[in-house]
């Protein structure tokens, strides 16, 4: 078995990670062929290990010397092919090497730029913390799926959006940590503290609601951006923005996100299903 071969079996632990965040992707690979779009799911993986590292891990020299590791793997995959199962597919397909270098460091360098970053102010400068690092992963995908000639600004702001919207379903677990989900113009909108943000309450639903309302305008606002997404980023897009409105309606906002997180059906396959017949469209 090849090196590469072996990549292809060693890599489905990362895929099986990246689906565990988002279990609606599961639905998008009928129609994102594996065994003729390796490198496709392999980047989608990779996003998820650069994301992990950047706001999975609490201590910042820990995640430095992971993405750190990271920066150094992809600035030599070109020339070696990788060490690491995800990088080893990318960079058997000649997309990987029509891609300048800078892009593929960008994430990373992004990553490590906001690894102490705090508490945003207000809604807007939390989507401005958020652009640098998000949009590179859009970047770097819309190379990728469109080429280096296609726009990613609309990528960018799904991306970011969606980051948002998954920092609100960490709002209770990461109360205590220096970058909470919620702006501090939010938290003193409504009087929260962050002992507030651990258990249900009044003011607690009613500040969700106020962002969730900021999340749904940003993304009508995106629609008018130009550029295309991937069929993982439409659906992730889709999805989130079809769950905030569902939460908007909830008297417990957050119960219902993260109910809806692992809920799929019909709509699901019928949304995954024009996120690709948009990418087809698009990449010819």
């Amino acid at each position: 078995m090849s090196p590469v071969q072996e990549a292809g079996v060693a890599w489905q632990s990362y895929v099986d990670k990246w689906l565990a965040v988002q279990p609606r992707q599961r639905i998008a690979l009928a129609f994102v062929d594996a065994a003729h779009y390796p490198g496709h799911i392999a980047l989608a993986a990779l996003e998820q290990e650069l994301l992990s590292a950047a706001y999975g891990i609490q201590e910042p020299q820990v995640a430095a010397a992971k993405l750190n590791w990271w920066a150094e793997e992809l600035s030599g995959a070109a020339a070696s092919g990788g060490r690491h199962p995800l990088t080893q597919v990318l960079f058997d397909d000649e997309r990987a090497h029509a891609i300048p270098n800078e892009r593929w460091l960008a994430p990373v360098l992004a990553a490590m730029a906001q690894l102490e970053q705090g508490t945003a102010a207000d809604f807007a400068a939390q989507l401005a913390a958020g652009t640098p690092l998000h949009g590179a992963l859009a970047g770097l995908e819309t190379a990728w799926w469109y080429g280096e000639a296609a726009s990613s600004e609309r990528a960018a702001r799904a991306a970011t959006l969606a980051h948002l919207f998954y920092a609100l379903l960490r709002l209770e677990e990461d109360a205590e940590r220096d970058r909470l989900s919620l702006p501090m113009a939010r938290m003193a909108r409504f009087g929260l503290s962050r002992t507030d943000l651990r258990a249900p309450g009044k003011a607690r639903e009613q500040a969700i609601h106020a962002q969730l309302d900021d999340l749904l305008s940003a993304w009508r606002d995106a629609d008018r951006l130009p550029g295309p997404l991937s069929v993982f980023r439409g659906l992730e897009s889709t999805g989130a923005r079809g769950l905030t409105q569902q939460a908007r309606k909830a008297v417990d906002p957050l119960a219902e996100l993260r109910k809806g997180q692992s809920r799929s059906g019909p709509g699901t396959v019928w949304q995954a299903w024009r996120a690709a017949r948009a990418w087809r469209r698009q990449a010819g």
